[in-house]
C-alpha cells in the first residue's frame, strides 16, 4: 500500500531526504552537507557529482529511519536550490565543470555589457528579473565561453543543462539510459530566459546571451508526473517522479499559501520572501522579482513577488567557520545573549553584492559603527539583527507594489529556531511572526505537489487541515526596532554601495 510521500530538498549547503505520511508528519529524515569551493574572490561552486552521491545516500538513510520499502512510496518529490547551473554530457553524464552557485558573482562583466545601453532592466517585462549575476542564463553563458569545449558540445546536441532540480531528476529517471530532462516553470523562471506569461524559453534572449536552445530542458508543470525511477537506482525501479519546484516556491506550497495576498519568510543560506500574487503577473517598481510560485498540472500557473537576500544563515557559517567566533550555529543565540543590545553597530552582509531591493553588484559587507566597546556577543547580535533588518526592507518594497499590508508573516526554515531573532523579526516588522509545526516547509511543499499529482491529496483543503501552529512571536510596544535602529541600519547599507569599480 502506498503510503508515503518522500521530499528531496537539495540546498545549497546540504542535501535531505523527508518521508511524509498522510498528515504531513515527517516520519524519517536524512541530511548531509556538502562541499562548498570558492576558487576566486566572488566564485562559488559545488560538484554536483558529490551532490548526486548525497541524494542516493540521504535517500537511503531516511527510508532506514522510517523503516519503510519503496512498495510504500505513493511518489517522489524535488524541490531545489535555485539559480545554480550545471552543464553535463548527456553521453557520459558527467559534468563539464562544477556547478555555479546562485551566488556567484563571475558573470558580472557579461551583465554589464547586456545593460550598458538599456540598462537594469532591459529583459524585466518578459521574464520579471532585473539583469544580475544571479540567475542561470548568464551563467550558462559563462560555460559555454569559457570551458574549452562545451560550446562545440552543445552544438552537437551532447552537452544540456539544467539547474540542480533537472539534475537530479535526469539522474533519478535514468541518466544516460533515458533520463528524463526536464524543469518546472518555477526553476525556469528564474534562468532570466523563460517569459512569464508564455511559459516558454524566449528565444529572442536566448540568441542575446549566444544560449543554445537545445541546450534547455522541457518546461513542465511544478506537479505532474515527469517519469519513474530506474531499477539500480536508490529507489528501484517504477516510482513516479511528480513534482518539482525551487526551494523558496517548495515552502510557499508547504506554508499552503494557495491565496493572493498569503506571504512567507524562509531563513536559510539566504532569504527568501514571497508574496502569492495569483493568477496575474505584478512587475516591481521597487526592487523584487516577479516569478511563478506553482503551476498544480494543467492549472493556471500562480505568480509571486519576491524579495531576494542573499545572505542570512550564511553570515552564521561565515562567523562559525571563517571567523570561530562559535563551533556550531545553534552556539550564535547563547553568544548574541550574553548582550542587551548590538553596542551600536550594524552589520551588511554585501558578500555577494546586494540583492533586493537595491540589486547593487557593487556593494561589498561591511561593520559599521565599532568603537572600543564593542565584542563577540555584539558581534553576534549583529548577524542575527542583519537578517531582519535585510527582511524588513524586503517587506516594506512588497507592501508598495501589492498596496497590501501584512498582517502577519508565516516563516520557515533552519534559523526559526533561533528565539532572539524571531522576536526581533516581530518587534522590526512591528506584526506576528508564525512558525508552523513542520518548519521544514520546502521539503513538505515537494511532498504536497508530489501527493497532488498523484492523488493522495485530494484538494488544497487537505493540505491547508494539515497546518498548525507551533508558535508566534508577538511585537513588543515598546521596542524602538522598526524606527531609530532601523534607520541606523539604512544608514550602514549605504557605506556598502562603490566599494567595486
Amino acid at each position: 500500500m502506498s503510503e508515503f510521500i518522500v521530499s528531496i530538498d537539495q540546498g545549497t549547503t546540504s542535501t535531505r531526504c523527508m518521508i511524509f505520511n498522510h498528515r504531513g508528519e515527517p516520519i524519517g529524515v536524512h541530511q548531509l552537507e556538502h562541499k562548498q569551493y570558492f576558487p576566486n574572490p566572488g566564485w562559488v561552486e559545488h560538484d554536483p557529482v558529490e551532490i548526486w552521491e548525497n541524494t542516493q545516500h540521504v535517500i537511503h538513510g531516511a527510508m532506514r529511519k522510517a523503516g519503510i520499502s519503496s512498495e510504500s512510496i505513493a511518489a517522489i518529490g524535488v524541490a531545489n536550490q535555485r539559480e545554480t547551473t550545471v552543464v553535463w554530457d548527456r553521453a557520459t553524464g558527467r559534468p563539464f565543470h562544477n556547478a555555479l552557485v546562485w551566488q556567484d558573482t563571475r558573470t558580472d562583466g557579461l551583465i554589464a555589457e547586456l545593460g550598458k545601453e538599456e540598462g537594469q532592466d532591459r529583459f524585466r517585462e518578459r521574464v520579471g528579473l532585473p539583469l544580475a549575476t544571479y540567475f542561470s542564463g548568464p551563467k550558462i553563458a559563462w560555460i559555454l565561453d569559457n570551458i574549452d569545449g562545451v560550446r562545440t558540445a552543445a552544438e552537437e546536441g551532447r552537452a544540456i543543462f539544467g539547474n540542480i532540480d533537472t539534475w537530479l531528476i535526469w539522474n533519478l529517471t535514468g541518466g544516460i539510459s533515458g533520463g528524463k530532462h526536464i524543469t518546472d516553470v518555477t526553476n525556469a523562471s528564474r534562468t532570466m530566459l523563460m517569459n512569464l506569461e508564455t511559459l516558454s524559453w524566449d528565444e529572442q534572449i536566448c540568441e542575446i546571451m549566444r544560449v543554445p536552445p537545445s541546450l534547455l530542458p522541457k518546461i513542465c508543470s511544478s506537479s505532474e508526473v515527469y517519469g519513474h525511477t530506474k531499477a539500480g537506482g536508490p529507489f528501484g525501479g517504477g516510482l513516479r517522479i511528480a513534482a518539482d519546484l525551487g526551494d523558496q516556491q517548495a515552502a510557499m506550497v508547504g506554508q499552503v499559501c494557495f491565496e493572493p495576498g498569503e506571504a512567507k519568510n524562509t531563513y536559510g543560506t539566504g532569504c527568501f520572501m514571497l508574496l502569492n500574487t495569483g493568477e496575474k503577473v505584478i512587475h516591481s517598481k521597487n526592487g523584487l522579482l516577479s516569478t511563478v510560485c506553482y503551476q498544480f498540472g494543467d492549472e493556471k500557473p500562480t505568480y509571486a513577488l519576491e524579495g531576494s537576500i542573499a545572505v542570512t544563515g550564511a553570515l552564521v557559517q561565515w562567523l562559525r567557520d571563517n571567523l570561530k567566533l562559535i563551533d556550531s550555529a545553534p552556539e550564535i543565540e547563547n553568544l548574541a545573549n550574553s548582550v542587551e543590545d548590538n553596542g551600536g553597530i550594524y552589520f551588511v552582509p554585501a558578500f555577494s553584492g546586494l540583492y533586493a531591493p537595491y540589486w547593487r553588484p557593487d556593494a561589498r559587507g561591511a561593520i559599521v559603527g565599532m568603537t572600543r566597546y564593542i565584542n563577540r556577543g555584539h558581534i553576534a547580535r549583529a548577524v542575527l539583527e542583519a537578517t531582519a533588518y535585510q527582511t524588513r526592507e524586503v517587506l516594506d518594497a512588497m507592501d508598495a507594489d501589492s498596496g497590501v499590508a501584512l498582517k502577519s508573516l508565516k516563516v520557515d526554515g533552519g534559523m526559526v529556531q533561533n528565539e532572539i531573532l524571531m522576536q526581533f523579526q516581530s518587534d522590526v516588522l512591528a506584526v506576528p511572526v508564525i512558525r508552523p509545526k513542520v518548519a521544514e516547509t520546502t521539503a513538505l511543499g515537494a511532498a504536497y505537489a508530489a501527493g497532488y499529482a498523484v492523488g493522495f491529496w485530494k484538494d488544497r483543503d487537505e493540505l491547508r487541515n494539515n497546518w498548525e501552529v507551533d508558535k508566534t512571536w508577538y511585537p513588543d510596544e515598546e521596542s524602538k526596532a522598526g524606527i531609530d535602529s532601523f534607520a541606523q541600519w539604512k544608514k550602514a547599507v549605504t557605506r556598502t554601495f562603490d566599494w567595486v569599480e
